[in-house]
């Protein structure tokens, strides 16, 4: 699952998913671009572009807001000129909260598609226009959720922000893939990041979250991480408009 030489760029990299993904990108021999709001990890961690160029790999950190065109537009051509043009996407950024719909604001819904939805949008508009541009194949790789495949509770925007991620996958498969360009997603089941840490926490929810998975434990990063890999590689070149489930058999009952 060869990466090496490439230039790819990982949104949301800061945390969670997103961090663990950049750094075996990073140590696998990837040019990794950290593009997030801040460059602060949670807790007292290393920036993630730090810890990739401490252990030995290229990385840089550029500031973007994936809600912001002309952010996700800076970012693009940031590292198009830095690394001499980009091979790969990954998107990652996104948000989550819960609420039932009949509580669920108007603004706090949008404020949540701007980053799941939209955000996705604008990051591989700019990435296609790149490789269009520059007559270059290249991969990009969605990062759902299994939210968006089963209900999961009180989470109709997040549920339907990742649903939408699916179809959208597939759409842009079809349009792109012509060309060389491979456009996939990979759906997560329960990864222990930030994000799930209040549900881990909260003893009914665990038992929810555990007595669902399948696997004896919930997922790390790094199992994410093996998944965005092989669909950046030259090992899945036919794959395409896939979105591989990795979750821990959640959706397998």
């Amino acid at each position: 699952m060869d990466v090496s030489g490439r230039t790819i760029i990982v949104t949301g990299g800061s945390r969670g998913i997103g961090r663990g993904i950049a750094k075996q990108l990073g140590a696998n021999g990837a040019d990794v671009v950290i593009a997030d709001v801040s460059r602060n990890p949670c807790g007292t961690e290393t920036p993630t572009d730090r810890y990739i160029e401490e252990q030995g790999g290229e990385a840089r950190f550029i500031q973007t807001d994936v809600t912001d065109e002309d952010s996700v537009r800076h970012l693009v051509y940031t590292a198009a000129k830095t690394y001499d043009g980009v091979s790969g996407l990954v998107n990652n950024a996104g948000v989550h909260h819960s609420k039932p719909i009949h509580e669920e604001s108007e603004e706090a819904w949008q404020s949540l598609f701007d980053v799941n939805v939209d955000g996705y949008y604008r990051c591989m508009k700019h990435v296609l226009d790149h490789f269009i541009r520059e007559d270059t194949s290249g991969d990009i790789v969605n990062i759902g959720s299994i939210a968006g495949l089963v209900g999961f509770g009180e989470s109709p925007a997040y549920c339907a922000s990742k649903g939408a991620i699916v179809e959208l996958t597939r759409e842009v498969a079809v349009d792109y893939g012509d060309q060389g360009i491979n456009v996939n997603a990979v759906d997560p089941g329960v990864v222990k990041t930030s994000l799930t840490e209040d549900m881990r926490d909260d003893p009914e929810q665990r038992e929810f979250l555990s007595s669902n998975t399948v696997a004896p434990r919930f997922g790390e990063p790094e199992d994410i991480a093996n998944a965005v890999q092989f669909l950046l590689s030259n090992k899945s070149d036919f794959v395409m408009g896939e979105n591989l489930v990795v979750d821990g058999g959640w959706t397998a009952r």
